[in-house]
């Protein structure tokens, strides 16, 4: 059985410079590094606040990069928070290693209790991407077995031109009523292709007997494998009931909630409406309430 895992993810970097501070489609420069840095270093204070308002710390975690969270990292490991960390490039279609052939040497200098890649992977798209990713992932599953790493996938399932058609280009249909599906069938290819996650990172679904589907598949022969819902940036009601409806399900293990819990909270402290503190006080209370909610909604 999968330990809980309720974890804080602020890993982004490409959406995080261009919906916060307006760069897109070139690197920052250092002042830009070292301020983003500073802004991540809001949410991580946020974090570690919550756990002093009784956070589980046993549970809690935190998902963080290397390009502007390096030291943030470094200080999760020494207070002994679990730390998770992302190999892919970021805001890519296709997935690939942030630092190519040498993904491995970055993973080793952090020794993160989780190796994160996030893949857009639709079964019905685009087929030759698809192997192509399928081929680079099973080479990451198969390091994170062969050094005892721990591997969090993100699956995210984008719908095709062509499924979106047939349902009048309902967005809201699809989620519903087509995306559980091709998650199912997403977590089936990628287990014939040799990609073996500890925990599943998959986007939220509104019926429990799509969770109970997918985890029925994510658990297939006898896989110890747990099953946490990302936020997708969704208003803090929708990632509510995503979390009540899944958390009742035996193989939801927690959740991986990020721009719901701090985007609000950071550009309030960027546009100056509130002090660093007040930014870094609605982080740990958002975060907290989301471990409150699952927590509770495991009981019923």
């Amino acid at each position: 059985m999968q330990q809980e895992l309720y974890v804080m993810p602020f890993d982004h970097r490409g959406s995080f410079l261009e919906k916060l501070f307006g760069i897109k489609d070139r690197p920052p420069t250092d002042e830009e590094t070292a301020l983003v840095a500073g802004y991540k270093q809001v949410v991580y204070d946020g974090f570690l606040k919550a756990l002093e308002m009784g956070a589980p710390k046993d549970k809690a975690a935190i998902l963080v990069d290397e390009q502007f969270g390096d030291a943030i990292a470094l200080d999760a490991r020494s207070r002994g928070v679990t730390l998770c960390m992302p190999v892919e490039k970021s805001g890519q279609e296709e997935f690939d290693f942030e630092y190519d052939d040498y993904f491995a040497q970055h993973i080793e200098q952090f020794s993160p209790d989780y190796v994160k890649v996030l893949v857009r992977y639709n079964p019905e798209g685009d087929q030759a991407m698809n192997e192509r990713q399928a081929e680079r992932l099973q080479m990451l599953s198969s390091y994170c077995i062969d050094k005892g790493c721990k591997l969090l996938f993100e699956l995210l399932v984008p719908a095709t031109e062509a499924q979106l058609a047939i349902i009048g280009n309902d967005k809201k249909r699809y989620d519903a009523e087509v995306r559980p599906g091709l998650m199912v069938k997403a977590i089936h290819e990628l287990h014939l292709a040799g990609v073996e996650p500890v925990v599943w990172k998959l986007e939220g679904l509104i019926r429990r007997e799509d969770y109970e589907a997918v985890v029925k598949q994510a658990r297939i022969n006898g896989r110890e494998v747990g099953i946490i819902i990302l936020g997708r940036g969704e208003n803090a009601e929708a990632v509510k009931g995503w979390m009540q409806t899944g958390a009742a399900v035996e193989g939801v293990i927690g959740f991986a909630v990020g721009r719901t819990v701090f985007m609000n909270a950071l550009q309030s402290f960027k546009a100056g409406t509130y002090t660093r503190d007040q930014a870094v006080d609605e982080v740990a209370k958002n975060y907290k309430g989301f471990c409150d909610l699952f927590e509770e909604a495991r009981r019923k």
